[in-house]
């Protein structure tokens, strides 16, 4: 929104910093961060009233976790509150991508809000219906894909018609897999398998929204990159008009999860739950198939990937042999049961995290 005080540069030369993508990126970065610094213990006081007990802790899990009981969830509250008031405040609201991001990120964060609920009230793990939860994340997903392939491409003008609803391979600079209708199917499996993969990841305190903001402050760069003509062209990645405002959604979202953390750091206030959780990684999910880096996706979020594979190896194993992969799934609980303390856990995934971001990184050149 303060993108439009550019527009009186003429009568003040410093106004037109705020046609810079980079300076209100930074901008957004900052109002998060103190918009959730400031309202964050009002947030976590009012939903310690209203929750009571907090979020169930799972009896058979790691004995450490008991602890934990009665911390409130829903943190994710904090973190979109500031998120969202952000963007509008910081981001080119012309720009259709913006928009996109943040209904299919309000969307999936309606969807947590709603499984936390449920298990906030019933004091149970069983919260939503996973088949259904699922089906509405598709439906958001695929709505999404279709406006990201079929409607934005023609407002934005692509350089390529056919690389709307194509897939881009990293580290090869000219391989396009156009799959047509299909990518809109291939997109929202990213985008869904993204938000679940995280919500798989929350599961400790301060491990999941590091590496989240890890994944948003390389995808803020790539987002730049892709939407920039001369960087895409130099780089030889594939130039995407109108992605590049997107680093100023992924700034704010570093922001608010620095405002988070501050609260989430061991031992814990609060919970990011569902909310936020779904919520952040259909945003990672979304923006990684408008930049069509959705591969890059799954490298630079290598850990929400492993985290999701342990849950679904052990689940497979069990079914077909009766016998169990892991100690314990998700992955993080299985170290935690190997006699690693949480915060072990949560410093050595972080540096993982930072390491397949450096390697996603990479792809950008090396082609």
């Amino acid at each position: 929104m303060l993108n439009w005080l550019a527009d009186y540069s003429y009568a003040f030369s410093p106004l037109n910093v705020f046609r810079y993508i980079t300076f209100r990126t930074g901008g957004a970065t900052a109002t998060a961060l103190f918009f959730v610094f400031f309202f964050g213990p009002r947030i976590i006081a009012s939903l310690r009233i209203k929750q009571g007990k907090g979020q169930p802790i799972r009896s058979d899990g790691p004995q450490s976790h008991l602890a934990k009981k009665g911390t409130p969830t829903m943190g994710g509250l904090m973190i979109l509150s500031g998120l969202v008031v952000s963007t509008l405040l910081w981001a080119n609201l012309r720009n259709p991508y913006v928009w996109v991001v943040l209904l299919v990120t309000l969307g999936f964060g309606l969807i947590g809000f709603y499984d936390d609920f449920l298990k906030v009230t019933k004091q149970t793990h069983k919260g939503f219906s996973g088949k259904s939860r699922l089906a509405l994340e598709a439906l958001i997903a695929g709505s999404a894909c279709i406006a990201i392939a079929y409607v934005i491409p023609q407002m934005q003008g692509f350089a390529s018609a056919r690389l709307a609803t194509a897939i881009t391979l990293p580290f090869f600079k000219d391989v396009l897999v156009d799959v047509g209708i299909f990518f809109v199917a291939f997109g929202a499996f990213t985008v869904v398998a993204a938000g679940n993969a995280v919500n798989l990841t929350d599961g400790l305190d301060g491990l999941a929204i590091v590496p989240v903001m890890i994944a948003a402050a390389t995808f803020g760069f790539i987002a730049y990159l892709s939407g920039n003509f001369v960087f895409a062209n130099y780089l030889q990645i594939h130039f995407v008009p109108g992605t590049g405002e997107m680093a100023v959604v992924c700034g704010a979202l570093i922001g608010a999860g620095l405002g988070f953390l501050w609260f989430n750091a061991p031992p814990a206030q609060i919970f990011m739950g569902d909310t936020g959780s779904l919520a952040l990684g259909g945003l990672l999910g979304t923006i990684a198939v408008a930049t069509k880096h959705e591969i890059v996706l799954a490298i630079v979020g290598g850990l929400f990937v492993l985290e999701a594979l342990s849950v679904i190896i052990q689940v497979a194993s069990f079914k077909l042999t009766g016998k169990r992969v892991f100690r314990m799934a998700p992955i993080h609980h299985h170290f935690e049961q190997l006699g690693w303390s949480e915060p072990q856990v949560v410093v050595r995934f972080w540096i993982v995290s930072v390491v397949l971001a450096l390697i996603g990184l990479s792809t950008l050149k090396l082609r």
